[in-house]
This record gives C-alpha cells, structure tokens and sequence, in this order.
C-alpha cells in the first residue's frame, strides 16, 4: 500500500484563499455578497470549494474584498504549489509493506 495524498482541486483553494482575505478582513458573508452582487449561499458554496466561480464572479468578490484578482490567483499558485510538494514528499517515502524498503531500513 503506497501513501499518496488527495488531490486538490483549484475551486478548492479558490474558496480557501477568499474566505482568509474576507476573515482577515472582519468582513462577514452577508457583506460581501451584497458587494459583489452574488447570493450569500453562492459566496457561501464558493468558499467552501462547493462551487466553480466564472471570472467575472471572482473578480466581482475581489472587487468586493477591494483585493486585486492577481493577489488571490498567487494565493491560489501558493498552495497548489506547496500540495504538489507535499504530495511530491509523500510519493517519495517506501511503502510499508514494501519488502525491499523494510528490509533495506
């Protein structure tokens, strides 16, 4: 059985890295939403990496996050970059019931 991490998925991170800007910012769902012009349940979907959000969506969030789209995609960048490291890092450690790597430990 060899370890392997889950892949993420973009909308995922998207979701992620808009909620801490909106955290980090103390603004609430209910705020944003009304901004951006977007339902607070579709916000709430896209944060939580439930939903795709289309371009025009995001840049109207960060529009709203008064963020510019290029931070939030290097965010984005960021962490698929330090996943695909770790799952790199996973990958590269013996399976346990390997009996080469057993045996050569």
């Amino acid at each position: 059985m060899r370890l392997t991490s889950k892949p993420v998925l973009v909308r995922e991170l998207i979701g992620e890295s808009l909620r801490e800007e909106r955290m980090g910012q103390s603004k609430t769902l209910r705020e944003v939403s009304r901004a951006a012009r977007v339902s607070l349940g579709y916000l709430s979907e896209v944060e939580r990496g439930q939903k795709e959000a289309s371009s025009e969506l995001l840049a109207a969030i960060c529009s709203a996050l008064d963020v510019p789209l290029s931070v939030v995609l290097n965010m984005v960048s960021e962490k698929m970059a330090a996943h695909e490291r770790l799952a790199e890092g996973v990958a590269a450690l013996p399976s346990l019931r390997d009996p080469v790597a057993q045996a050569a430990a």
